[in-house]
């Protein structure tokens, strides 16, 4: 029987439950890659579902949340931070470019801020990556592109960030922006 998400929401409840750090959440990750290898799930989340952002959970004890970006154009990000949430994106469809990037400047959350690549990577379906608390990345993902995003909490009630790369502005982001 394949790997359902009820099943995938109560291994996220217990984990997150026994281990809330980035240790229970490499297990999360690793979850939802399982989760995400179930054709029938991808298929009616992901491939038929509606454009836009679907909760599929939002956990009223925990606080986290899982969502489906159902993408039908292409989007480039800006690079931007998750503020004192993490995530973890699960490719369902086509790919997303995700670059990890660290700032040059030290200063804090204020800016000018001057970023630096660290890390380049391709998610392909079936594969999730993970950002712990306040990291800084950036997504590309093609037309028609599907993933899945577990956060430690709702990114709406939250501060979060975005990066300028041009002129180093830092913004404070609105809600639902850089999904």
């Amino acid at each position: 029987m394949a790997y359902q998400l009820d099943q995938f929401v109560a291994d996220c409840r217990s984990i997150l439950s026994r281990d809330p750090g980035p240790n229970g959440r490499e297990q999360v990750r690793l979850k939802l890659e399982h989760l995400l290898q179930n054709p029938d799930f991808v298929r009616k989340h992901c491939e038929q579902a509606p454009r836009g952002l679907h909760v599929l959970y939002d956990d009223p004890e925990l606080g986290f949340q899982i969502l489906a970006h159902i993408n039908d154009k292409a989007r480039v990000s800006p690079p931007h931070d998750h503020g004192a949430s993490w995530a973890i994106y699960g490719q369902a469809t086509h790919y997303t470019d995700m670059i990890e990037w660290e700032r040059e400047d030290g200063n804090g959350e204020s800016g000018p801020a001057k970023l630096k690549p660290v890390k380049k990577y391709r998610l392909e379906p079936g594969h999730a990556g993970i950002y712990q608390d306040g990291k800084i990345h950036s997504i590309d993902y093609p037309d028609y592109a599907r993933f899945v995003r577990v956060t430690g909490t709702n990114l709406d009630k939250i501060h979060r960030v975005r990066f300028d790369l041009n002129t180093g502005a830092v913004h404070q982001m609105t809600p639902q922006q850089a999904t």
